[in-house]
C-alpha cells in the first residue's frame, strides 16, 4: 500500500498538469474565457487536493524506511529502476510541498484576475498546468528510488520554473529573468549529472539503496559528492550560483511562493538529506558545503537589508535562510535541516501570499509606495506579523524551534567537535548563524514598518484585504507558521526526521533544544530589532536603511556579484560565440559558399561560349583545329 501512495503521489498532479496543458487559451471574452478557465481551475485544484490527500496517507502509514522498485532498463549490467524509495522524513517534506502547492492554486485563482472588471487572464489555463508539472517533479524528487527518476524531477522543475517566471510577458524583465535562472540553474545540472553517472557507473546500478550500500572508493565519492554539490548549489540558490533567485521575482507572486517554500530551491536540501551517507563519507565535501552556507546565509541577510522591493526582500531572506539548512547539513545534522525546510515552507509561502495580497491592493511591489496599510487591511497585516516573527526567529512561532536547531548542532560541532567536518566548519556556520539572527530581525523589522506603519505613501490608493478566495490561503498558512515548530516536541514527529543510516554521534539527539543557548540568539534578536525600530522612531517619514549610508548600494546590489559574473562569465562566452560565429561565417560558410559561387561562374562563363554567334563560333572551331594540328605536328617533331 505505501509503494501504491507513493507512486501515486507525483501521478496525480502529473495527470492534472498533462490534461491541463491540453485546454486551449481562455478565450479573451468573458464567457468563454470563464468556461475554459473554470476547467483549468478544477485540474489545478483537484490535483494539488489529492496529492495533499495521499501525502497525508502516507504520512500515516509509513512508520519504518519502505522500498519498492522493478527493473527499468538494464545497460550491459548498469541498472536503472522504476520505484520509490519512503520514510517519515520523504512524507513529511511531500506533505509541505503539496499543502502549499494547494495553496498556490487556490490563491492564483483570485491573484491572476486582471483590471476593474475582473477579465480573466487567458494565460490561466498553461498557467495552473505548469504548477501542476512542477508539484508532480518535486514529488518525484521526494519520492525517487533511483537517481535517474530524481534526475528527470530535478530538470523538470527547470523547465517548469522557467516557463512560470515568464508567465506574464508583458513584464520586460520577465523573460530575462527565467532565462536566467534557466542557465544558472543548467549550470549546476551539468555536474549534478556527472555525479549521478559518476555514482552509477561504480555502483553498477542507479539505485539509491545500492549506490547507498555500495563501498565507493575515497576519490569516487569525493568526486561524486563535489559535482553533486554543483547541482545544489544551483537549484538551492548557494553562492555563487545564487544571483537567479532575486530575479525570479518577475514571475507572478503565487510563483515566487512556490519556488521559494516548497519546491526548487528545497530540492537541493532534500536531495543533499537523501544521500547523506555519501557525504558523511568524504568530509571535504561536507567542508565545502558548511563555507558555501556561511557566505550564503550572510550575503541573503545583507543584501535583504538594503531592498526595497518587498519581493526582493523575501527573495534574499530565502537565499539566507537556505544557508542555515546547508549549514546544518555541513554540521552534521540532515534532520535539522529538514525541519527548517519545513518551518520554512510554511511562514516563506505565507509571506509571499500576504506580499501579493499588498501588492495587489496598493499595485507596486515597492515599499517606498506603501505605508499606513495596518488599519486598511488588518488581516494581511497580522498574518505579515506571524510570517516575519517565524523569519526572524521570534518565541513561539514555528522558525524559532527550527533556526534554534540549527544553531544548537552548530555550536555542539564547534565546542564539542561532534560534526562529521572539522570543528571550524562548526564555529564558521554557528557564528554566521548568530550574526544572522540580528540582521533577519533588523530587514524583518524594517519590512514590517515600511509596509504596514506610519502614513500611506500612495493617498489615492484605497487598500483592503484580499477576497475570501486570497485570504483563506494566507489565514490557513499562518497556522503551520505560528505552531509548527512545537511539533518538535512530539516523539512521533521528531522521529521521522533523524536518519538511521547517518552515523553522527551527538547531533541527532533532538529537533528542540531548550537550555541556555537560547539567549544569546534572542539577545541578538532584540538587538536587531531594537535597532530598526529606534531608527524608525527617530523619523518615521525615513527608510531605516538609510543608515546604512554608502554601504546601501554595495548591498543592494548583492555586493555586485551579478557585475562580477557578467564580466568574468558572460561577457567572455558571449565574445567566443562571436568568434565562433564569424569563423563559421567567414571560413565553414565562406568554403562552401565560395566553391559554390565558382563553380556558378565556371558554368555561366561556358554556358556564355555555348550561346556564341555563328561567326565567333566558326572562328573558335577553326582556332581549336588548328591548335590541335600545331600541337600534333610538334608532337611528331619530338618523336
Amino acid at each position: 500500500m505505501s509503494g501504491l501512495l507513493g507512486a501515486l503521489l507525483p501521478a496525480v498532479p502529473l495527470v492534472a498538469g498533462l490534461v491541463g496543458l491540453l485546454l486551449p487559451p481562455a478565450p479573451r471574452d468573458p464567457g468563454g474565457g470563464d468556461r475554459v478557465r473554470r476547467v483549468a481551475v478544477a485540474l489545478g485544484v483537484a490535483g494539488a487536493a489529492g496529492a495533499l490527500a495521499l501525502a497525508v496517507a502516507l504520512l500515516v502509514t509509513v512508520d519504518s524506511p519502505t522500498e519498492t522498485s522493478t527493473t527499468w532498463i538494464d545497460l550491459g549490467g548498469l541498472t536503472v529502476t522504476l520505484g520509490v524509495r519512503l520514510d517519515g522524513a520523504a512524507a513529511l517534506v511531500a506533505v509541505a510541498v503539496t499543502a502549499v502547492a494547494l495553496a498556490v492554486q487556490v490563491y492564483s485563482i483570485g491573484y491572476l484576475r486582471r483590471g476593474p472588471h475582473d477579465d480573466v487572464d487567458h494565460r490561466y489555463p498553461p498557467y495552473a498546468a505548469q504548477i501542476s508539472l512542477f508539484t508532480a517533479a518535486m514529488l518525484l524528487v521526494v519520492v525517487a528510488g533511483d537517481l535517474v527518476m530524481l534526475l528527470v524531477g530535478w530538470e523538470v522543475m527547470g523547465l517548469c520554473s522557467y516557463l512560470l517566471i515568464a508567465h506574464d510577458r508583458r513584464l520586460p524583465g520577465a523573460p530575462a529573468a527565467a532565462m536566467k535562472a534557466f542557465l544558472v540553474t543548467r549550470v549546476g545540472d551539468v555536474g549534478f549529472l556527472l555525479g549521478i553517472a559518476l555514482l552509477g557507473v561504480s555502483a553498477g546500478s542507479f539505485r539509491i539503496a545500492d549506490v547507498l550500500a555500495h563501498d565507493h572508493s575515497g576519490a569516487t565519492v569525493t568526486a561524486a559528492g563535489l559535482l553533486l554539490l554543483a547541482g545544489v548549489a544551483g537549484k538551492s540558490a548557494q553562492f555563487p550560483l545564487h544571483t537567479w533567485l532575486p530575479d525570479a521575482m518577475a514571475g507572478p507572486t503565487p510563483i515566487s511562493a512556490l519556488i521559494h517554500a516548497a519546491t526548487m530551491v528545497a530540492a537541493g536540501v532534500y536531495a543533499v538529506t537523501r544521500l547523506y551517507p555519501l557525504f558523511t563519507a568524504a568530509p571535504v565535501t561536507l567542508t565545502v558545503l558548511g563555507v558555501i552556507g556561511s557566505i550564503t546565509l550572510l550575503l541573503g541577510a545583507l543584501a535583504a537589508t538594503a531592498q526595497d522591493d518587498i519581493k526582493r526582500v523575501l527573495a534574499w531572506s530565502t537565499v539566507s535562510q537556505l544557508g542555515y539548512m546547508t549549514g546544518a547539513l555541513a554540521v552534521g545534522s540532515p534532520s535539522a535541516a529538514l525541519f527548517h525546510l519545513l518551518t520554512h515552507a510554511a511562514f516563506k509561502a505565507l509571506l509571499f501570499l500576504a506580499a501579493g495580497a499588498v501588492i495587489h491592493a496598493v499595485g507596486s511591489t515597492l515599499m517606498s509606495e506603501m505605508g499606513g496599510l495596518r488599519r486598511s487591511m488588518p488581516v494581511t497585516f497580522w498574518c505579515t506579523v506571524v510570517g516575519l516573527g517565524a523569519l526572524a526567529g521570534l518565541p513561539p512561532l514555528a522558525g524559532f524551534w527550527s533556526k534554534d536547531g540549527v544553531l544548537a548542532v552548530a555550536e555542539s560541532a564547534a565546542l564539542e567537535g561532534t560534526g562529521p567536518a572539522p570543528s571550524w566548519v562548526g564555529w564558521l556556520v554557528w557564528l554566521a548563524g548568530l550574526v544572522g539572527v540580528a540582521i533577519t530581525a533588523w530587514y524583518a523589522g524594517r519590512l514590517l514598518l515600511r509596509a504596514f506603519f506610519g502614513a500611506p505613501r500612495l493617498p489615492l490608493v484605497q487598500p483592503h484585504d484580499p477576497p475570501a478566495v486570497m485570504r483563506w490561503p494566507v489565514l490557513l498558512l499562518a497556522v503551520p507558521a505560528a505552531l509548527l515548530g512545537l511539533a518538535g516536541f512530539v516523539g512521533a514527529f521528531a522521529d521521522r526526521l533523524r536518519f538511521a543510516t547517518v552515523p553522527v554521534a551527538g547531533a541527532e539527539d533532538g529537533l528542540v533544544h531548550i537550555g541556555p543557548g537560547l539567549l544569546l540568539p534572542l539577545a541578538l534578536l532584540l538587538v536587531g530589532a531594537g535597532l530598526v525600530w529606534l531608527g524608525w522612531r527617530r523619523d518615521t517619514t525615513a527608510d531605516p536603511a538609510g543608515a546604512l549610508g554608502p554601504l546601501r548600494p554595495v548591498l543592494a546590489s548583492a555586493f555586485r556579484l551579478d557585475d562580477v559574473q557578467h564580466t568574468l562569465v558572460v561577457r567572455p562566452v558571449r565574445a567566443l560565440a562571436r568568434a565562433a560565429r564569424t569563423g563559421d561565417e567567414s571560413v565553414v560558410d565562406g568554403a562552401v559558399e565560395g566553391s559554390g559561387r565558382a563553380a556558378s561562374g565556371l558554368g555561366a562563363g561556358l554556358a556564355a561560349l555555348h550561346r556564341a554567334a555563328l561567326p565567333r563560333a566558326a572562328a573558335g572551331v577553326l582556332a581549336g583545329a588548328l591548335l590541335i594540328g600545331l600541337a600534333a605536328a610538334l608532337m611528331g617533331v619530338t618523336r
